[in-house]
């Protein structure tokens, strides 16, 4: 497949994750009536990378995080010269779903932006964690999102499915790390919603870039030793 035809599935497919896993927040947390709850913005991320697996992976590989090409590229899956333009093509569409978002947002009357569904630690953290929590849960959650990735699409595990526990992989990180940092383990969704946020949001923003790297990388490198064997004789 051609670059520019793989670049405009990672576009498009990081922007529905950011824009349908960013709006289930932003814009139910107008009507809490409506009774998304936590386990509706889990589960919204979570949807967004099991639809566009389905959509578009077989166009680019279904990334849609530079996280995720990262720690395929230490993985030994992904080759380094794609990395960039991957990563570009991903913030790019990130930041796009964020001006969506908060153009029909702000449509609402009296409407306050607040963090914008953007992640944070200390005061910004939305159970007020400190910085080593926070930076130690994004590591953690995205080496465990990366393994997933990996493993669900190694030789030997189900062809077809590995959209299945990819997505539900993704709803359980939400589960688990929301009040924590709420939910990073990518970069490039972290920095559309910062930019519309501001302040503060934008000044913590390196470690959701730095901490999901480092998970991702770590993920990449024992995984490309737990399946070796397997990738070699597969």
């Amino acid at each position: 497949m051609d670059m520019p035809r793989r670049l405009g599935a990672e576009f498009f497919g990081t922007f529905w994750l950011t824009f349908a896993g960013c709006g289930s927040t932003v814009l139910a947390a107008a009507f809490p009536a409506l009774g998304i709850g936590f386990l509706g913005v889990s589960l919204a991320f979570g949807l967004t990378v099991l639809t566009m697996a389905y959509a578009v992976g077989h166009v680019s590989g279904g990334h849609f995080n530079p996280a995720v090409t990262v720690g395929l590229w230490a993985g030994g899956r992904f080759k380094a010269v794609d990395v960039a333009p991957y990563v570009v093509a991903q913030v790019i569409g990130a930041v796009a779903a964020a001006a969506l978002l908060y153009l029909i947002a702000s449509g609402k009357a009296d409407w306050i932006p607040g963090g914008f569904a953007a992640n944070g630690y200390g005061e910004l953290s939305p159970g007020k964690y400190g910085l080593v929590s926070c930076f130690v849960t994004e590591v953690a959650m995205t080496f465990f999102f990366l393994f997933i990735i990996i493993g669900s699409t190694s030789k030997g595990a189900a062809v077809g499915f590995a959209g299945i526990p990819i997505g539900f992989g993704l709803t359980l990180i939400h589960l688990v790390s929301i009040p924590v940092t709420n939910t990073s383990v990518n970069p490039a969704r972290s920095t559309g919603p910062a930019l519309f946020a501001g302040g503060d949001y934008i000044g913590q923003l390196w470690l959701f870039w730095l901490a999901p790297i480092i998970g991702a990388v770590i993920a990449g490198l024992v995984a490309r030793w737990l399946h070796a064997e397997r990738e070699q004789t597969g």
